[in-house]
């Protein structure tokens, strides 16, 4: 990522090249959107390598988003074996560290069965739930 470069259109670039298939990005899509929506929190994914420190690289990018204090970024890099959830200091208040580790545990097992699309589906959807409706 260079600088002045939005991380969801660098992430957005980096799924349509990657491991998804056009069904897949729907749903992924139809999952953020929904989060979004019912939480009046703003979630975003990237899918890509992180350098490291890893959780330094994703904190990064949550601080480069349009609203990061209002913002839960789910950081995923498959090749590396890292999931990282990033939540702004709102969405902290709605989302406690402990409930995103849960997120992050049903996700990883989701990736470890070869899920990634579904990992990260049902991992927005009990972020969303835990954040509640705004």
């Amino acid at each position: 990522m260079t600088a002045g470069e939005n991380p969801v259109d660098v992430a957005r670039a980096a799924v349509l090249t990657g491991p998804f298939t056009t069904r897949q990005l729907l749903r992924l899509d139809d999952a953020l959107r929904g989060a979004d929506e019912s939480t009046g929190l703003e979630f975003s994914v990237y899918v890509g390598e992180l350098d490291q420190p890893v959780r330094g690289h994703a904190e990064k990018l949550h601080s480069q988003l349009a609203d990061p204090d209002h913002s839960v970024l789910v950081a995923v890099s498959p090749s590396q074996r890292v999931l990282e959830i990033v939540t702004g200091q709102e969405a902290r208040r709605r989302v406690p560290d402990r409930q995103a580790k849960l997120a992050a545990l049903s996700m990883a097992a989701a990736f470890g069965g070869g899920d990634l699309t579904g990992g990260l589906i049902s991992g927005l959807a009990q972020l969303a739930t835990q954040a509640g409706k705004h």
